[in-house]
């Protein structure tokens, strides 16, 4: 006989399958049964179907494509005999789902068999509905599943009631035919039809509001009663697991009861007893009595309960935190988050096991205690906790430093009490894990410093003490350098001291030392580097002995590979060295931040609105008067919203917007501004649409006024060259010519462009003069002049302007900020753009000029895109 033969048994082919050593020997013994199976197909080979259906099973497990053998499944449910339906159902249910179109033709089939005076026979055309019913079989054999749950055999009730359950997902519409037969089935002794029975209740309560209002007026009592006589029953071997009596059904019933007593105090008050009698009764040394106490825990926080009945849960799941099982303390940290909101006091109780929990070997188990932890944080127990928390981060391993140092922050940053604390648990998170630390911290905290006043000399002395100890923290050595620079003169002289403190030592030399350790260290990044060059510039004004030496110290730089560390440098060193009789006005002390943004800690922001402030903290334009501003990237035809930014006094208010469309003026004057402040206006809008505020701090587009010239964030390293300081224009002109690796160029040099009208109104005229340097065919100069055409006088001139990411704009001081009347005069300003897509985009300005008329505030904008196109 052929092994091969479509006689063969199933377990022959699986012997010869098995006895393959290759892949491709068993492909090849699947293609030769394969192929003896269609033959035996095609000859309509009665005898053997269902021998080979069992065959394609195998094969299909396999991974093989069976798809020939479908209808041999239809034709096997069709047959009489129960071996044969019993081979051609699970064959539906292995090779079929209920997107295959085949499957309206058993639905005939399906009918008959649900009608078949054999209950076997039903019971697997139960199993197959069950398991493969689309929505369409379901309306069409509803009504035969429904009329089986009142059958006389519990094991066909338990499968109709389980076919019920796909059958009302499948379609919702029937779910009330099967309210009032479910009712039967809860009051069953039969553990396995009682638990199919709950878990359709649960499921019609889920889809339908109106039968879960039925259900607990008519179940509640009953439910409760199954689930007193299910655990106060005796032993019974046959639902008997680890001394529990049928665990599955107290889970069920469980579930059911939190469902009907979500949202209804009656319902919920009648099942209290008994959720207190399970949660005490329940022996806790077995996996099974943990799941059924977790979920008597979630059916407690879940109904209107009293708080007594909480505090028992809360008391289970803090019991379960002292559990070996990983999955039991996991599970229970998780519950407890939920119970935070619920009853705060009663999981503040297990505050000392939560934080064993942050210490755990389990990374997971680590990250959900802490992120209780954070929940539970309060006023009065902030201290604490973070003392503990702190503690923990200096042996806690480097995976875990991130994300604890992260919440530690935000905890602090958001509960401090006052500003001292504050500041000493920032230093000890920055000399523990200051690596780790983001960057909006530690803005954070110099906006806290400078705000705090009377801690200046406590914090600088605090943090030099700190950097002497831990050096290799990036970013304590960004703090500590900024607050050394600000304040060094404090740190040697031993000023403010508090009472908790004691007098050090240390000398001009000293507090250099820790600059040029830190600007020399291997590990400082160009924004360590770039703020220890600011650093030594300020010294060098505080501490006049060591000037020559703090010049040597920035020389070293002019060398470096590093563009922007070479560019500070070259700088720096013309300031030090030309420019003694403006460099104290030019290394003031940055200006205290606006108290408020301090207080905003209380609602959980990181100091927001200063952030755009201290990244510019590290420029040197340090003025009080000097507006600093983050850049913004706008293109030139992409218009971007820009969010408002307040710090004080002159900061910038608005941010720009810029497009390509000009809004025009009405006859090129706007109404007079609200006098009695000193903020600036609104900078540029443009295009077809008001700005829109956004909550991100813009960083893209390069502002420029009057006297007054941006300069960027230490963390994009782009330095401004012109000083931020009230000078005269010639003054400032001297100042300019020791930056820049050239002199300014002059209008002479370069091929002549023709002048434009750039804006024009009914009163005011703008033209602009054009001239290039040979060989930088990117940077155009410009001279700007303005002519007043009505008869009267202007005062407190000021123009702005601001271009895309694209170019670069660098304005000059204006020759006069008073425009005399009838032409008579004119103002002149210099401006130098810098085109990086040169050839490929032309320049476009947005412009704002404002000045004063008999008292009242004016301004007037627009925008100007017809510059040259080779330009």
């Amino acid at each position: 006989m052929n092994p091969f033969s479509s006689g063969t048994r199933l377990r022959d082919m699986i012997r010869a399958i098995r006895a393959c050593k290759t892949a491709a020997e068993e492909r090849a013994v699947v293609r030769k049964e394969c192929a003896l199976i269609r033959a035996a197909v095609s000859d309509n080979d009665n005898g053997y179907r269902h021998r080979n259906l069992a065959k394609l099973m195998f094969i299909h497990m396999l991974g093989y494509p069976t798809h020939f053998g479908q209808m041999e499944c239809l034709k096997l449910i069709a047959a009489p005999g129960f071996p044969e339906k019993r081979i051609g159902y699970l064959g539906l249910m292995l090779l079929l789902d209920e997107r295959q179109e085949v499957l309206m033709l058993v639905t005939n089939s399906l009918k008959q068999d649900l009608n078949h005076a054999n209950q076997y026979i039903v019971g697997l055309a139960l199993c197959a509905l069950g398991n493969i019913c689309s929505a369409e079989m379901a309306r069409d054999l509803a009504p035969e599943v429904e009329r089986l749950l009142h059958f006389r055999d519990p094991n066909i009730r338990k499968k109709a009631a389980l076919c019920s359950i796909r059958i009302v997902k499948k379609v919702p519409d029937l779910a009330e035919n099967f309210v009032n037969p479910v009712v039967s089935l809860l009051k069953e002794k039969h553990h396995g039809v009682l638990l199919t029975g709950i878990q359709l209740c649960t499921e019609l309560c889920n889809l339908s509001e109106e039968a879960l209002e039925y259900f607990r007026k008519k179940c509640t009592e009953g439910l409760v009663k199954v689930l007193k006589d299910v655990v106060n029953s005796s032993y019974a071997p046959e639902y008997d697991i680890s001394g529990i009596a049928d665990p599955f059904l107290h889970i069920r019933l469980l579930r059911l009861l939190r469902v009907l007593g979500h949202g209804d105090a009656d319902a919920s008050d009648s099942m209290n007893d008994i959720l207190a009698q399970v949660a005490t009764k329940t022996e806790s040394n077995k996996n099974a009595g943990n799941a059924i106490l977790y979920e008597c825990v979630e059916t407690i926080m879940s109904i209107e309960d009293v708080s007594g009945l909480r505090v028992l849960a809360i008391n289970i799941l803090g019991r379960f935190l002292s559990n070996r099982d990983n999955n039991i303390r996991y599970v229970a940290l998780n519950m407890l988050m939920k119970a935070v909101s619920i009853d705060d006091q009663a999981v503040q109780r297990h505050r000392a096991t939560i934080l064993e929990c942050v210490k755990d070997s389990d990374a997971s188990i680590r990250k959900r205690a802490l992120e209780l932890v954070y929940l539970l944080m309060n006023e009065t127990n902030v201290k604490a906790l973070a003392k503990e928390l702190i503690d923990y981060l200096q042996v806690s391993d480097q995976d875990f430093k991130g994300d604890l140092t992260a919440k530690i922050c935000s905890i602090v940053e958001k509960l401090s009490p006052d500003k001292i604390w504050y500041i000493d648990q920032m230093l000890k998170v920055l000399s523990e894990a200051g690596n780790h630390v983001k960057d909006e911290v530690w803005h954070a905290l110099i906006v806290v410093i400078t705000n705090a006043s009377n801690l200046h000399g406590y914090t600088v002395r605090s943090l030099y003490k700190a950097i002497q100890k831990s050096a290799d923290q990036a970013t304590l050595v960004r703090v500590a350098v900024w607050c050394i620079g600000e304040y060094g003169d404090m740190l040697i002289n031993n000023i403010g001291m508090l009472d908790l403190e004691d007098p050090i030592t240390v000398t001009e030399n000293d507090a250099v030392d820790v600059v040029e350790l830190a600007i020399k260290l291997h590990t400082s990044d160009l924004t360590t580097r770039a703020m220890c060059l600011i650093a030594l510039l300020k010294l060098s004004s505080r501490f006049p002995s060591c000037s020559q030496r703090i010049k040597n110290i920035v020389t070293q730089s002019k060398g470096s590979l590093l563009l922007e560390l070479q560019q500070r440098s070259i700088e720096f060193d013309s300031i030090i060295e030309k420019h003694q009789n403006i460099r104290s006005a030019l290394v003031e002390r940055m200006p205290v931040l606006d108290e408020a943004t301090f207080s905003g800690r209380k609602t959980g922001s990181i100091l927001a609105p200063a952030v755009s402030t201290i990244n510019s903290a590290s420029g040197v334009a340090i003025s009080a008067a000097a507006p600093l501003v983050d850049f913004i990237d706008i293109g030139a035809d992409e218009p971007a919203a820009a969010s408002p930014t307040s710090s004080g006094g002159n900061f910038l208010q608005d941010l720009l917007d810029v497009g390509t469309t000009p809004i025009p003026s009405q006859s090129g004057k706007t109404e007079a501004q609200k006098s009695g402040t000193d903020v600036l206006l609104d900078l540029l809008s443009i295009g077809p649409s008001p700005p829109q505020n956004s909550s991100s701090a813009p960083d893209l587009l390069s502002l420029s006024q009057d006297n007054k010239t941006s300069v960027s964030p230490l963390d994009s390293l782009s330095l401004a060259t012109v000083p931020a300081v009230q000078a005269s224009s010639t003054a400032m002109m001297d100042l300019l010519d020791g930056f820049g690796p050239s002199p300014p160029p002059t209008k002479d040099n370069g091929p002549a462009y023709p002048p434009i009208v750039a804006f024009e109104s009914s009163s005011l005229r703008l033209t602009f003069n054009f001239s290039k340097q040979p060989g930088s065919p990117q940077e155009t100069h410009i001279e700007a002049d303005f002519t007043n055409k009505s008869s009267d006088v202007y005062t407190n001139f000021i123009f702005q302007a601001a271009v895309p990411k694209f170019l670069q704009l660098h304005l000059e001081p204006a020759s006069s900020n008073t425009l005399p009347g009838n032409a008579n005069g004119a103002i002149t300003q210099k401006l130098r753009v810098t085109n990086s897509q040169h050839g490929k985009k032309s320049i476009v300005m947005r412009i704002r000029i404002s000045y004063k008329l008999n008292n009242k505030d004016v301004l007037e904008e627009g925008q100007i895109s017809n510059f040259p196109r080779d330009l």
